[in-house]
């Protein structure tokens, strides 16, 4: 299944993004729902809350007060920490459960207002962020919930602030027009994105990435490698090593919009292992086939490695599994740093990138040509790394 999850500010408009996926066919999650559900009257919640914070969190008929409650733990952090250690592991059971029973080729949104908070970002597929103006929010929370104004900013500033929740984003919802606009956006991420990431993390089908076109420098290619590095590490799982390469990772250098990463393992057994069945469920299937890279070396041995590559059809990512310390992975970090210390180098890069995209079939991956200039440039790299101390 694919796991989405869904955040925003109060007052952002996230309930209106969660309910039109819904009717859309998604099995939503609320968390919110969920955190009312473990604190319902006669459950062990609601005990140990009242335990912690007294009957003073009680209403007149027995329920949780949630005003009483907010108004004793905002701005105490220990009280806010003793909260939720109380709530916090209830609502993930059973949110685990609640995923569980969903059908196979389900997409699950799991709405959780505070998933950048507590950095669940990684655990899911993709993250989606509904994002609204601090005016229009603090309207809405006075118009739709009576909420008072200074009451509302307050609520507002112990959030993650924009900029957070958009470092975050995989897909960034505006939700500053209408509730039409707001339903086409989603409608549109639905039919485009989502149906068929679901498809291909079930079918574990790698989306192959287009090398025939150049794209201008993107200057949020780095934070996209982020979000999606991250992804990696927790499906990896232990400590390996997970690195930005090729061209995307070269500031101010015009490439395919691809993002190539390379993830170090101990050896090829070993990506081979469990390791290929996590990173496909994680939404980072194999690519079939023998895989290598062009050699640079007078021997001419073909640098073996695998290749997987996402299956989100909105992000082409290809992944590199490498051998420590082996020579196609050492060449991926030098020619990387390489480029980015000499700006005449990215120059003729650049030209014989351009060369091989208007001449490669397109069943071919770049990183197999042999050209010239390729062996020219391993030689300068390694006599730049000798000069330099570089390591990788």
């Amino acid at each position: 299944m694919l796991k989405v999850g869904l955040t925003g500010g109060i007052g952002s408009g996230k309930s209106a993004v969660a309910s039109r996926l819904a009717a859309l066919g998604a099995v939503v999650v609320d968390s919110d729902r969920i955190a009312r559900e473990v604190v319902a009257p006669g459950t062990e919640g609601l005990a140990e809350v009242v335990a912690a914070f007294s009957d003073r969190v009680l209403g007149g008929d027995g329920a949780l007060d949630r005003a009483a409650l907010g108004a004793l733990v905002f701005g105490d952090e220990a009280a806010r920490r003793r909260l939720e250690a109380i709530t916090h592991p209830r609502v993930r059971a059973r949110a685990a459960e609640l995923v569980a029973a969903a059908p196979a080729d389900a997409v699950v949104v799991n709405d959780v207002p505070l998933l950048v908070e507590v950095g669940l970002a990684p655990t899911y597929h993709l993250v989606l962020v509904v994002q609204t103006a601090v005016p229009t929010r603090l309207a809405r929370l006075s118009r739709d919930r009576g909420m008072d104004p200074a009451e509302a900013e307050r609520r507002i500033a112990a959030q993650a602030d924009d900029a957070r929740r958009e470092a975050a984003a995989d897909v960034l919802l505006t939700n500053d027009g209408t509730l039409s606009e707001l339903h086409d956006a989603v409608d549109d991420l639905w039919r485009d994105r989502l149906l068929p990431y679901e498809r291909n993390v079930r079918e574990r089908h790698a989306v192959r990435p287009d090398h025939s076109a150049l794209a201008e420098p993107d200057p949020t290619w780095p934070a996209q490698y982020a979000r999606v590095a991250a992804r990696i590490r927790h499906a990896a799982g232990g400590d390996l090593r997970v690195d930005h390469v090729g061209s995307t990772a070269v500031p101010g250098l015009t490439a395919p919009d691809v993002i190539d990463i390379q993830l170090t393992v101990p050896s090829l057994t070993d990506a081979d292992g469990p390791l290929a069945d996590r990173l496909a469920e994680a939404g980072f299937p194999r690519l079939p086939g023998e895989w290598w890279d062009a050699p640079r070396r007078a021997d001419r041995v073909r640098w073996a490695k695998r290749l997987h590559a996402g299956a989100d059809p909105g992000r082409p990512v290809l992944l590199h599994l490498r051998v420590a310390g082996s020579a196609g992975w050492r060449h991926a970090l030098l020619m990387r740093d390489h480029l980015r210390a000499d700006p005449a180098l990215r120059a003729a890069y650049l030209q014989v990138k351009r060369d091989l995209v208007a001449t490669a079939p397109e069943s071919v991956e770049l990183g197999t040509l042999t050209d010239p200039w390729f062996d020219e440039e391993h030689l300068r790299a390694e006599e730049w790394a000798a000069q330099t101390g570089w390591r990788p």
